[in-house]
Formats: structure tokens, sequence, C-alpha cells
């Protein structure tokens, strides 16, 4: 009877509030990532970014991620470790702590995100002169009154 009246529904958003730290708590992940779940915390990798699974969501719906509250709301993809990526992804259902044939050698360099569109952006020089140079107006000449 309950399930009949949507009574299991509001059993479920009060969940929801609880686990997000109560309505203040889901307030906020709701305007930091335009969703507020419940799940299992599954992991957390060296960036602080928290890993979360709960399988009553749709398959392609039941992972994500919640990124570290030091990066506030200039998070995006290129955050999440190649470890976790191919978790969150399907790639693998073995957590990288489970996961023994994760190769590690010496010669890999650390994860860093994509610095696209900020001020450490990767640009290149040319070492090459410009076969076209800009034009550059003549300076007026100061008239003598």
């Amino acid at each position: 009877m309950a399930k009949f009246l949507g009574l299991d529904k509001i059993a479920r958003l009060f969940q929801i509030i609880k686990f997000n730290g109560g309505i203040r708590g889901t307030l906020h992940k709701l305007y930091r990532f335009d969703d507020a779940k419940l799940g299992t915390l599954v992991g957390v990798d060296k960036f602080g970014n928290k890993y979360y699974e709960n399988n009553m969501y749709f398959y392609g719906r039941n992972r994500w991620v919640e990124y570290a509250d030091k990066v506030g709301m200039d998070y995006d993809g290129s955050q999440i470790p190649p470890e976790w990526f191919g978790w969150m992804h399907y790639k693998t259902d073995l957590l990288p702590t489970q996961d023994p044939t994760r190769p590690k050698y010496h010669w890999m360099s650390e994860h860093t995100e994509n610095m696209s569109g900020t001020k450490y952006a990767y640009m290149p020089y040319s070492t090459t002169p410009p076969k076209i140079q800009a034009w550059t107006p003549p300076k007026p000449k100061a008239s003598s009154l």
C-alpha cells in the first residue's frame, strides 16, 4: 500500500537528504553537481575525488564521482586518474585497489589534468621567423607651430 501511494519515494528522498548531510549539504551538492544521489563509497583517489556506486540506478548512471572540494566549481573529467577512469567507464569491475594487473613502471609519469584554457596551458613557440610581418603604422611627425 505504501508503495502504491508513493511513500517509498518520500522515504528515499529523506534517505538521500540524510546521506548528503542534511538539507544544507543536499542543496550544496545540487548546486555543485546538479544531482543528489544515494550510494556506497567505494574509494578515494590521491586527489581527493570520491567514487560511489549504487546498482539501483540505471546502468551508466550507477557509478559517479564527486570531485574534491578544493577544485570548487572548476572540475572536469580530465581530473579522474587513469585507474579510476577504467572503473568509471565499465572497462573493468575491479576497483583500482583490487586490480593486480595494472602496471606501474618507473618511466610512467604521474597523472595531470588537462590545462587547456587556463594560464598553465601548453603554448608551443616557434624558432623560425614568420614569413609575413605585421604592418606597423608610421609614427606621426610632430608639427612645429
